[in-house]
């Protein structure tokens, strides 16, 4: 056998592994280039998702106060041209992924004859319906809509909130000055349930000819039935919104997210929290 030495007693060489090329360093965006995906990704989201509404009238009273803020869903109903920021016409007039409403669903909607400003309602006829009011009872399709009065709803007096009348204005036993008025909870076909108010016997919506809904559009009513101008009336820029194109529906309200009664100052920072209507926060539609 051959004996392999090392001569010199040199130790054998280690292996070096072959250098790799660098990689060329990520190239961060501008502060310019970020606010602008920034940007587009918010518009991208308020237009598709979701999309912050303010209630700026009692119409909707007792579910919605002056000074609520919710969070509407946009994708139920289908996307048009009206679902993006301005009405930008990127997308046609007619909804896409189209989807009809719910009776019973709270949506925002561009009234026609409003110079399409952002409207809130609930939908109470579909297309093919007959929609009646008699002497404050809704009836649809000949049949009167169960109606029950429950204890009267009760609303604090604040910057936004005022009674319509002396006959309202009540006292908590804390003093506080509140509102109470006459409140009913009505129940569509298929079960859906919600309150209203019944405030008088003298409007003249009370009573109303039977309304056949045409395809492609719906009736909508607010739920504060004595201060709604919705569509009992017919359409016009001074008064109400008449029946009203299901391609003209934003979304459906889901969840509250703010209310604030209106008391807040900006000099005032503790106000900010004072003026909260803690209790609103979180409640689904």
């Amino acid at each position: 056998m051959t004996d392999t030495t090392l001569e010199n007693n040199e130790m054998p060489a280690a292996e070096v592994p072959e250098a790799k090329p660098a990689k060329p360093a990520k190239k961060e965006d501008s502060f310019p280039v970020f606010v602008l995906k920034l940007g587009i990704a918010v518009v991208l989201f308020r237009s598709f998702v979701f999309a912050p509404f303010y209630i700026p009238s009692e119409s909707m009273l007792p579910r919605l106060l002056n000074g609520d803020y919710l969070l509407l869903a946009k994708w139920p109903y289908g996307f048009s041209r009206r679902s993006l920021p301005f009405g930008v016409p990127l997308l046609p007039e007619q909804r896409v992924l189209a989807s009809n409403p719910a009776r019973g669903d709270v949506v925002v909607f561009k009234a026609p004859a409003h110079f399409e400003e952002d409207w809130i309602k609930r939908v109470i006829g579909l297309p093919g319906d007959t929609v009646q009011m008699k002497d404050g009872q809704l009836v649809l399709n000949n049949v009167p809509v169960p109606k029950v009065r429950i204890s009267d709803f009760e609303v604090a007096v604040s910057p936004n909130t005022r009674c319509y009348s002396s006959q309202f204005m009540a006292k908590r036993a804390d003093g506080a000055d509140v509102c109470r008025y006459p409140r009913f909870t009505e129940t569509l076909p298929g079960g859906k349930s919600y309150d209203v108010l019944d405030l008088n016997n003298s409007n003249p919506k009370d009573n109303t000819d039977p309304v056949v809904v045409p395809e492609g559009s719906v009736f909508l009513m607010g739920d504060n039935r004595d201060n709604s101008e919705d569509s009992r009336y017919p359409a016009s820029p001074d008064g109400g919104i008449g029946l009203v194109p299901i391609d003209n529906l934003l979304g459906r309200a889901t969840v509250m997210m703010w209310s604030t009664d209106g008391g807040a100052e900006w000099l005032k920072p503790w106000t900010w929290f004072t003026a909260a209507r803690w209790n609103r926060l979180g409640g689904a539609f």
